[in-house]
């Protein structure tokens, strides 16, 4: 365990660039943009070139309980988009740091060190495939919580410049549930991204060069042909099926990818709609599903055929 908690350190260490950094420079840029929005706000209403649309003083003051509440789900709607903002960040760093994982040392030969250590391929494979699996969205999800209380700040703040307490519509809204709900989301994830991130390392550790074009090739090829078998009356899988299986091995990294797979955040968002879409039941009830172990099993043969190659895969 001592060994494997070094190669997750080691991970992190080489790729903090795009673990922490990708999406603490996206935070950081988004809170940049809200307050150049306020500044520009302000200095057109002083100098009068544009009016308010709403007074914040008398929207406060006509707010009732029910307002507020509804005020503070918008609050936690903003919770939400700022953390699909870094999931699509995430996604990326994930998908090219999986397709880089155990090809990029077989380029450099720097395989040939790692391989010298006492330190199996098991092992090696494993712990990048725990830290496409858990370390990296749990930084993401931690970076985007402290960005969230950042954003509320600024909120506070402008609104107290205007004479207006934004503190019980703040109070109004569940920035701890929403962690707490986002949190759960990430194991479930985890095991849903498992033939995704299988069939990323698969190709990383098999082929001799260009592991993104068989990756994305194979399964896009895959398709195609099914939809032309279907256009020409052959048997084929249908379609739909065939997307939404294929496609789970290109898009299975994305979080929040098995929340979506399911069908909730479909209908849109308001009223209690997002707390309630994000209850642990809807969250860990997708975990009951033949999808989601019949992927599992997917992903832990290719994450086998992974570390075989690794032990085996011959460059020179």
């Amino acid at each position: 365990m001592k060994t494997f908690t070094w190669l997750l350190k080691r991970e992190y260490w080489e790729h903090r660039g795009g673990f922490l950094w990708a999406p603490v420079w996206t935070t950081c840029a988004i809170l940049i943009l809200t307050v150049m929005g306020i500044v520009t706000t302000e200095v057109f209403r002083i100098r009068g070139n544009v009016q308010m649309f709403f007074n914040l003083g008398r929207l406060h003051s006509e707010m009732d309980a029910g307002d507020i509440a509804r005020a503070g789900l918008t609050l936690d709607y903003g919770q939400l988009v700022l953390t699909s903002v870094l999931a699509v960040v995430l996604f990326f760093v994930l998908f090219f740091y999986l397709l880089g994982a155990l090809y990029d040392d077989r380029r450099d030969r720097s395989v040939l060190f790692w391989k010298s250590l006492p330190i199996s391929d098991t092992a090696t494979v494993l712990s990048k495939t725990v830290t496409a699996m858990l370390m990296a969205p749990l930084i993401a999800l931690a970076v985007a919580t402290v960005g969230y209380l950042a954003l509320l700040t600024l909120v506070t703040l402008w609104s107290a410049l205007h004479g207006v307490n934004a503190l019980p519509v703040i109070a109004a809204a569940h920035p701890l549930g929403m962690a707490w709900r986002l949190l759960l989301t990430v194991p479930v994830d985890a095991l849903w991204a498992l033939p995704c991130i299988g069939w990323l390392l698969f190709w990383s550790s098999s082929v001799r060069s260009k592991p993104f074009l068989w990756a994305v090739l194979v399964p896009v090829v895959a398709i195609t042909l099914n939809a032309w078998f279907g256009a020409m009356g052959l048997p084929h899988i249908d379609s739909s099926t065939m997307t939404s299986n294929v496609g789970r091995l290109l898009l299975g990294i994305a979080p929040g990818a098995a929340w979506q797979a399911q069908g909730f955040g479909h209908h849109g968002f308001h009223d209690g709609d997002i707390m309630e879409q994000l209850a642990p039941s809807n969250v860990l009830g997708t975990l009951a599903t033949p999808e989601m172990w019949i992927g599992v099993a997917v992903g832990a043969a290719l994450i086998g055929a992974a570390i075989w190659f690794r032990r085996w895969r011959d460059d020179s």
